[in-house]
């Protein structure tokens, strides 16, 4: 891997899409062991996966991993920890109902 070059990796994967009104997720598994690290990018082929309500739709497909270069893998790991903050709600009231 490059210093500031990205590199592309194919691996096959399972892609699990579950529309239920316990769990609602997509998960994407990869089949051949690869790891994806802060700063990579994965794009899974093939058409758009609709799961009817109450109903989980698992489909194997190929999936193209973008790894990260050393200089944005870095940053991603700097910066991520302040982006996490974004994500968070804090609430200050004094009022406490139970």
């Amino acid at each position: 891997m490059g210093f500031l070059t990205k590199e592309k990796e194919t691996a096959p994967c399972t892609v699990e899409i579950s529309h239920k009104f316990e769990s609602l997720h997509a998960h994407v598994r990869f089949d051949n062991g690869a790891v994806v690290h802060p700063g990579d990018e994965v794009v899974v082929q093939g058409p758009e996966i609709m799961a009817p309500y109450g109903e989980v739709v698992t489909e194997s497909r190929t999936a193209i991993i973008w790894r990260a270069s050393t200089v944005e893998r870095m940053w991603t790991r700097l910066t991520g920890d302040m982006e996490f903050m974004e994500l968070c709600e804090f609430s200050f009231s004094e009022e406490v109902t139970l």
